[in-house]
């Protein structure tokens, strides 16, 4: 029978996704079959399983640490949220619409949890172990009767709850404490021990609070997480941009616009792994500054974030400097970057059509009833035109992989693209090529595309020799870099907490 435990949290990015992915990590190496779970994730960052559906990066992640192929019961119910309460909802991968956030709540509430209870059947007949995953706090009582998440999934599951809190933010004591508190009986049955993250300084400074916790709660701190500023694994919320320790003094700077709407920002990830390469967030009203190239990430509403960057200025100053720097758009920043958005219904946003940045010679349009989900793969041609044909000359033939998650198509108009499609869907539904190359542009709806080493390099190597830096040919050092991460996670953890406890609350 399938043994289970859940991590909650006192709030959202107390480093519950962290925790989960280093349990599936410990015990796949003490020769458990394990998986991951997370009934319901509210996340702009998505990743397309094997069954092409969606599930947050956070269950793909955790997946990986578990030496698993992600799937779609993994997090049977993901969130989208696109603005004004509403939120695209997926369920078991697929999406079923736009939903406010009431009519989800009160009218769907069956409907999820019933997705929900199959999803976990199905793990729950595959693997020795879930490490279950909470969302948010288990502590917000206005909305105990429609949880799908927290501690209904601890009842279903019949798991022990460990709770973490985050100590960097201030108030970590309080928010332990109020959230026993705060818990019914019934619920509060479930919280067997406590877990402290992100902590920096002299530990016995903490010493009386936890021991005080303890009293107040009944239940054992298992320890205190250090904060580790080493570990380079990915991350859900888009908030995380602004706390994020980019490093822009470095000799190729790659800017990436922070658009209003941003998501699946993951896509920048490799390039941190990159010694001599930095990342620059550049914000809807600052200044382009001196980058390398730029990059416009995806984005959950195209026309939106298009209006945004002519209203701000920016549109025009990305526009100058498209004569000087590669200019890369991937998905939404695809989109933004052709001549005209179309959304004759607009199912993007009351802006409807929109004129783009105008960078290709090409129109997107969102006309499909579905949404195309696919993981992909694809060839470099030989014949690329524009800039991309000089800087991907060299591995010209080779497939990369990806995966796509879009609304729109894009028709290209007397210009080459940037790839030729294998598998998945590409620029429309003739499903035969994808992307744009055109002039100083690349453009593509593969996410993940700059995961593949051998493109990442070549367009990192253009960029060194424009600069006379020397080229590099190394191995990949981002998937050295994650694996190494995963490990280092799972030692912090193994290091720091009571794992005797942590098997007592498994196996119990």
């Amino acid at each position: 029978m399938v043994k289970c435990i859940m991590v909650q949290g006192t709030s959202s990015n107390a480093g519950k996704s962290m925790l989960v992915a280093a349990l599936c990590r410990i015990y796949k190496n003490r020769g458990y079959n394990v998986a991951p779970f997370k009934s319901q994730n509210m996340s702009l960052n998505s990743y397309t399983t094997k069954e092409n559906g969606e599930i947050g990066i956070a269950q793909m992640l955790q997946a990986e640490a578990a030496m698993i192929e992600p799937s779609i019961h993994m997090n049977p119910v993901l969130l989208k949220p696109k603005g004004d309460f509403t939120s695209n909802v997926i369920i078991q991968g697929k999406s079923i619409g736009d939903m406010n956030f009431y009519d989800y709540q009160h009218k769907y509430h069956d409907t999820a949890f019933n997705a929900i209870k199959e999803s976990f059947n199905i793990l729950a007949s595959e693997y020795d172990i879930i490490i279950i995953e909470g969302a948010g706090s288990p502590a917000e009582i206005n909305m105990r009767d429609q949880d799908i998440a927290n501690m209904e999934i601890a009842h279903l599951a019949d798991a022990n709850v460990i709770l973490i809190a985050d100590i960097e933010m201030g108030g970590v004591f309080a928010a332990i404490a109020g959230t026993y508190v705060l818990l019914d009986d019934y619920d509060r049955s479930r919280l067997k021990a406590t877990v402290i993250n992100k902590f920096r300084g002299n530990l016995d400074i903490l010493k009386p609070g936890l021991d005080r916790i303890e009293e107040i709660t009944g239940e054992p701190i298992l320890g205190v997480l250090p904060y580790d500023e080493t570990l380079r694994l990915p991350e859900e919320d888009s908030a995380s941009l602004t706390t994020h320790n980019f490093n822009e003094d470095k000799d190729i700077v790659i800017g990436v616009i922070r658009l209003p709407k941003i998501a699946n920002f993951t896509d920048i990830d490799p390039f941190e792994a990159e010694n001599d390469v930095g990342i620059k967030m550049i914000g809807i009203n600052d200044d382009i500054g001196d980058v390398d190239a730029i990059i416009i990430p995806g984005t959950r509403n195209s026309t939106k974030d298009t209006y945004a960057l002519y209203e701000s200025g920016l549109a025009d100053k990305i526009i100058a400097k498209s004569s000087q720097i590669p200019i890369i758009g991937i998905c939404g920043g695809f989109q933004i970057l052709c001549r005209e958005i179309i959304d004759e219904e607009k199912k993007e946003s009351s802006h409807g059509t929109i004129k783009g940045l105008g960078l290709i010679p090409a129109t997107s349009e969102f006309n499909r009833s579905d949404k195309i989900v696919t993981q992909s793969e694809a060839i470099i041609p030989d014949n690329l035109g524009g800039i991309a044909g000089e800087i991907f000359k060299n591995i010209a033939g080779e497939s990369v992989t990806g995966y796509e998650i879009h609304e729109g198509t894009t028709q290209l108009d007397n210009i080459k693209p940037l790839l030729t499609i294998k598998k998945g869907q590409g620029n429309n539904d003739a499903g035969d090529v994808d992307g744009a190359s055109f002039e100083n542009i690349f453009a593509t709806y593969f996410h993940g595309i700059f995961n593949n080493y051998n493109f990442r390099r070549e367009f990192l190597n253009y960029l060194r020799s424009k600069k006379g830096l020397e080229i590099q040919t190394s191995k990949d050092p981002y998937e050295s870099e994650r694996n190494y991460s995963l490990n280092r996670l799972a030692e912090i953890v193994e290091e720091n907490l009571d794992m005797d406890i942590i098997d007592d609350l498994i196996f119990s």
